[in-house]
């Protein structure tokens, strides 16, 4: 897009619009309702089409669900940069025209737009992805995307590869079971005396949370001595973090573990646990979200449909 839209990474809620759950870039354009105001983190950046040399119509309908609401828009061809130098020519994405579905969390995120890194299974519209059609434009080096998504600290996209100083020993690859979603086979989830077992889980950095069939959800959290609040979300005492029991993933044979204090995420005096309860028809049983991808580095392989996990430094 010759007037430069851009959208600036950054962790919060729906890990500023990079989620691996859905395949469809989306952007508010100029009077968007819905969406942001600008005495809060001073509004959105919003796409003028009439600014725009490289602009091409299209015009259908835009219409996606998220888990926590939908958008609505028509879909619209442009370029597209990512950061300074990854330049994708005639990609099909939506103007949003309304983002109310979204609710408080987009108003208060510090996002514009949500850029899905899912199959071309999973996109709306007839639109191939955004990096796809980096990969057939050859404009990145291999068909591989990577995550730090830090702790306490500024997190990292690699886009066309991936960054061996943000991680140490080796990677452990793991087939996807299903090349749509980032999706992988579980053989077991254990907390405390709950085990899952054999199971599925997409690794999405779209998702805050650990996400999970309502009914096994529940039972983590009773056995935690977490409680349920309006918003289907569960916190917990926070004088019990520090005996929290770890959560752990068995994965392709190996555990992942994310230790019990990481469950939770403490704001303003209140301990919210970290795992909600999201039932997903004929979906995944288990989003691996924000918080179990801080505990390893995690590279996607487009190419060879798999997920890579490392320890980061």
């Amino acid at each position: 897009m010759k007037n430069q839209y851009i959208m600036f990474a950054h962790v919060i809620l729906l890990f500023n619009s990079f989620p691996q759950g859905s395949s469809n870039l989306w952007v508010p354009k100029i009077n968007c309702k819905n969406c942001g105001y600008w005495f809060v983190h001073g509004g959105k950046s919003k796409y003028n089409q009439a600014k725009s040399s490289t602009f091409k119509k299209d015009g259908s309908d835009f219409h996606i669900q998220y888990g926590s609401g939908d958008v609505k828009g028509y879909m619209s061809i442009d370029q597209v940069t990512l950061a300074d130098d990854i330049v994708i020519k005639d990609q099909k994405f939506a103007e949003v025209q309304n983002a109310g579905g979204l609710g408080v969390g987009y108003v208060m995120g510090k996002f514009d737009g949500i850029l899905g890194l899912g199959f071309e299974g999973l996109a709306l519209g007839g639109a191939s992805t955004v990096f796809k059609n980096a990969i057939d434009q050859k404009v990145v080096a291999q068909p591989v995307f990577a995550f730090d998504l830090g702790d306490n600290k500024d997190g990292e996209l690699t886009m066309g590869g991936y960054d061996d100083s943000k991680f140490k020993g080796e990677i452990e690859w793991v087939p996807l079971a299903e090349p749509k979603y980032w999706l992988i086979d579980i053989g077991d989830i254990k907390v405390g005396s709950f085990s899952s077992g054999t199971t599925n889980g997409i690794v999405d950095s779209g998702t805050s949370l650990i996400t999970g069939p309502s009914v096994e959800i529940r039972k983590i959290a009773q056995s935690v001595g977490a409680s349920a609040n309006m918003m289907g979300q569960y916190t917990i005492d926070c004088a019990k973090v520090p005996t929290l029991p770890d959560m752990e993933f068995t994965i392709n044979g190996k555990p992942y573990a994310v230790p019990g204090k990481e469950l939770v995420i403490q704001a303003s005096g209140t301990c919210l646990f970290a795992l909600m309860g999201m039932d997903i028809p004929s979906g995944p049983k288990w989003i691996l979200g924000d918080v179990f991808m801080r505990q390893y580095y995690t590279i996607f392989d487009y190419g060879k449909k798999q997920v890579g996990f490392a320890t980061p430094i």
